[in-house]
């Protein structure tokens, strides 16, 4: 599902225009952007978390050449985890671990 798809689906939902529906789910995004970015950890309950993750400086390999080179470290990373509510509403069964899933936000 895109973006214009859950602006279809909220609408109908909510009972409002696809504008009234794009401008909030625009403001909840951008809300939660700012958030991370500015340090933070966003927690929506019954859906998940968000967090700002900084990797460190690491040695890596040019994918074209293969020679050896630094990664500079990088504060845009953010690690998102679901509830368990979430989890169990998705189907994904015979898991006991929880997984932790990276997501890199677009201003990072």
């Amino acid at each position: 599902m895109n973006k214009g798809e859950l602006v279809d689906k909220v609408a109908e939902r909510a009972s409002v225009t696809k504008k009234q529906a794009d401008a909030v789910i625009t403001a909840i995004i951008d809300t939660i952007m700012e958030s991370v970015s500015a340090g933070e950890k966003v927690t929506l309950v019954g859906f998940g978390s968000f967090e700002p993750r900084k990797r460190k400086e690491r040695e890596g390999r040019n994918p074209k050449t293969g020679d050896k080179m630094i990664i500079p470290e990088n504060d845009g990373s953010c690690l998102f985890r679901w509830q368990a509510v979430l989890k169990e509403k998705s189907g994904s069964e015979g898991r006991t671990r929880r997984r932790r899933g990276r997501v890199n936000p677009p201003w990072g």
